[in-house]
């Protein structure tokens, strides 16, 4: 079945990565593959809608933000955020950089 659809999408779509634009041809075609838009392996329209052809690089990436993206927390993000933040690191600084200034000046 995976033949199938590979060479179905390789006669469909230009040999090029629809991710980075990279074009392939000949021993380097093995490194073009088929993309489930869907991420669902059995969805195989023979249209190829669900397809799109990613070079090895970029489908791995694809595969790696969707993997991520599962792996972040469904729970609701306002009451993970806690207090916002009070610390006002520049809040001295005049005070700081006042004797610096006086000496400056004399």
């Amino acid at each position: 079945m995976k033949e199938e659809y590979r060479s179905q999408a390789l006669k469909i779509f230009p040999w090029v990565c629809a991710k980075c634009g990279r074009e392939y041809a000949g021993k380097r075609l093995r490194e073009l593959t088929v993309h489930h838009k869907d991420h669902n392996y059995q969805n195989n329209p023979p249209d190829g809608s669900n397809w799109e052809l990613l070079c090895i690089y970029c489908h791995d990436n694809e595969h790696s933000r969707a993997l991520e993206a599962e792996w972040q927390s469904t729970k609701d993000l306002e009451a993970e955020k806690g207090p916002p933040a009070t610390h006002t690191p520049f809040a001295d600084l005049q005070k700081l950089l006042a004797p610096d200034l006086d000496k400056d000046e004399g």
